[in-house]
Order: structure tokens, then C-alpha cells, then sequence
């Protein structure tokens, strides 16, 4: 029903304003009498044999919703029924700042893929946190970032204050230095000031009476030399995994006639890479570390191939809007099926 009636309707409008209007329409639904439970019932698969326990916390199940869906918190709980066993919120900045100008998502149909140039566009970390006190049950990620307007030498300022806000309201976080949308974001993802940003939050964490999994979001881009220095890093930080990965800034293999738009593209484009870079990281670092697998799901097999590369939970975003809620219950029922 989704693919064949719901989307071609939602693809004729705008992306930012059909996710608008689908988050608003949504809100209004989850409002009336039984909707969450029928959605529930309908798209959700509870099974004690999805459980997961993963750096130190107990997920329903693997499948999880990316970050950038989202944003700012406002429908996690409404999302959470459709079946994800945990939502990643962000990426939220100290500050509230509109991302960069419009038209800044477009639809690769063709390639089953989008580009966005969204630009961290959030209402600020602490808008976040008001509707975060509200959970009662959602497994939430948060994964924080900086201010376009900041420097990366005070970076490390920007990631303290979101990771300060959201500690006792978030149960991990992921530090997003892998966006392609802000300006010299991406060189914080250099040996020596990502180990310093890490360390720092790593001290900081430690000194918590109750600390919190700090996980690393990479680019797919990252040669393998730097993808052996993120596994040093990771030892050095002693941080608690890596969610591989990130948009592309590649172009290779597209043949939409939008590919020439500058942003991080993501969807069945990325699928192969993500899943090469899970597979690196996991045999080259001797599975030492958890990994949440995240690009170009678009199907269960394709969910499948990132947890046997190395995978222990993955997320969706583009699968999300191309093949609709329904695929996070087939990729659980194919995850039963293999026994994984």
C-alpha cells in the first residue's frame, strides 16, 4: 500500500515540506483514541529473540531510526511505534540555527537515493531537551554536533554544552563529525582533534555517577589508512563504538540527472560502501568494538548483509521514506528467520 499509494502522493511534494506536513499529520493522528495501538499492532514485532544488549544497554531490537528524521526530538515517541527498537534524535547544537538555505533535500528516485545540504538546521539543544523530560520508554540516541558560526578550534566548547544538556536524558550519545553540510566540519575527523574532542568528552562522562556509551559517526569516505587511525582512536578513547556511516560526497554510479546537487547523499547508493567500511573496522579491529551498520537499507537483505559484516544494530533513514514502516518488521522477521 505504501509503495504503491502513499509514496507516488508524498513524492509529488516538495521532501522538507512532505516531511513537515507528514510529522504534523502524524502528531494529529497519534492523538486520537486506539491509532497507537493499531500502529503498533500493525507494523511492530515484539520477540524476546530480538533482544539486544549492546554496549551496556538493553535494546528491543536491532533496527533503529538514523538521526536527521528527528531532528529535535518532537516525535520520537510516535515514531518508536512503528516497530524501531531505539531513535536517534539530532543532530542538535548548543545553539538553534535555520541549516543552510533552501532547496536543500532532493529526491534521486532513479537511484533510490537523496541528497541533502541540510546544515545541522535545529532548534537548539534545549528546545530538545523540554520534550525529551516527557519519555517514559523510547531507547533514545543523542548525536550532537557544533554551530556553523563556531570554530573548529572551540569545537570541543560546543560538543560539552550539548553533551552536558542531554546526559540525563539520552541513554547514548554519537559525536557527528562526519557531516558533509557544515563548512571544515569534516577535518575535526583528523587524528589528533578528534582524539582530543573524544577524550574530553570521555573525562567529562567518567566523572558522571551514572556515564553514558559515547559512540563515533564516520564519513563512508575515509581512506583505509584513516579508517585503521578511527580504530586506534577508538582504543585510545576507549569510547563504546562507531554507527558507520555517514553520507557521501561520492557520485559514483548515479545516473539521476539531480546527482550534480552538492550535500551528503544517502539510500541504495551507499549500501555497498557502508557495509565495506563495517566490515574493515569489524575484522580489522579484531571485533573489539560494537558497531551500528546505517546506509542504504532498503530491504531486509540489505539489513542482513550489515549485521554479518559486522553489524550489531542498524538504522534507517532513506529505506524509511522509499519503502515505507513496513520495512522495519520484515528486516526483524528475516532477522528471526537467519537467527541472528
Amino acid at each position: 500500500m505504501y509503495r504503491k499509494l502513499v509514496r507516488p502522493l508524498l513524492f509529488k511534494i516538495d521532501p522538507e515540506k512532505v516531511h513537515h506536513l507528514t510529522f504534523s499529520l502524524l502528531r494529529k493522528m497519534f492523538k486520537l483514541p486506539l491509532v497507537q495501538s493499531i500502529v503498533k499492532k500493525k507494523f511492530a514485532l515484539e520477540d524476546p529473540r530480538l533482544e539486544r544488549e549492546v554496549f551496556g544497554l538493553k535494546f528491543k531490537n536491532p533496527v533503529g531510526l538514523a538521526a536527521g528524521f528527528d531532528k529535535d526530538a518532537k516525535l520520537y515517541k510516535e515514531l518508536s511505534s512503528f516497530g524501531f527498537g531505539f531513535i536517534e534524535i539530532g543532530t542538535l547544537t548548543p545553539k538553534p540555527q535555520p541549516g543552510n538555505e533552501k532547496k536543500r533535500i532532493f529526491r534521486l528516485v532513479g537511484d533510490k537515493a537523496l541528497i541533502n545540504r541540510m546544515g545541522f538546521n535545529n532548534g537548539g539543544v534545549m528546545a530538545a531537551v523540554e520534550r525529551l523530560k516527557k519519555n517514559k520508554d523510547v531507547l533514545i540516541g543523542g548525536n550532537i554536533g557544533k554551530n556553523k558560526v563556531t570554530p573548529n578550534d572551540k569545537a570541543v566548547d560546543d560538543y560539552i554544552i550539548c553533551f552536558d544538556a542531554l546526559l540525563d536524558h539520552v541513554d547514548y550519545f554519537v559525536v557527528n563529525v562526519s557531516s558533509p553540510n557544515t563548512p571544515n566540519l569534516r577535518e575535526l575527523q583528523d587524528k589528533e582533534p578528534l582524539t582530543l574532542l573524544l577524550n574530553t568528552l570521555q573525562k567529562r562522562n567518567s566523572e558522571r555517577p551514572s556515564p553514558k556509551p559515547i559512540l563515533l559517526k564516520i564519513a563512508p569516505d575515509l581512506t583505509e589508512e584513516q579508517l585503521l587511525d578511527i580504530i586506534d582512536i577508538v582504543k585510545e578513547t576507549k569510547i563504546a563504538g562507531i554507527i558507520a556511516t555517514n553520507t557521501t560526497i561520492s557520485r559514483e554510479g548515479l545516473t539521476s540527472e539531480k546527482k550534480e546537487e552538492t550535500g551528503g547523499l544517502s539510500g541504495l547508493p551507499l549500501k555497498d560502501r557502508a557495509t565495506e567500511v563495517i566490515s574493515f573496522l569489524s575484522e580489522k579491529s579484531n571485533h573489539a568494538f560494537p558497531i551500528i551498520g546505517v546506509g542504504g537499507i532498503m530491504s531486509a537483505e540489505d539489513a542482513i548483509e550489515k549485521l554479518e559484516a559486522g553489524a550489531s544494530l542498524v538504522q534507517l533513514y532513506t529505506g524509511f521514506i522509499y519503502e515505507g514502516p513496513q520495512l522495519i518488521k520484515k528486516i526483524n522477521k528475516a532477522i528471526l528467520e537467519r537467527g541472528l
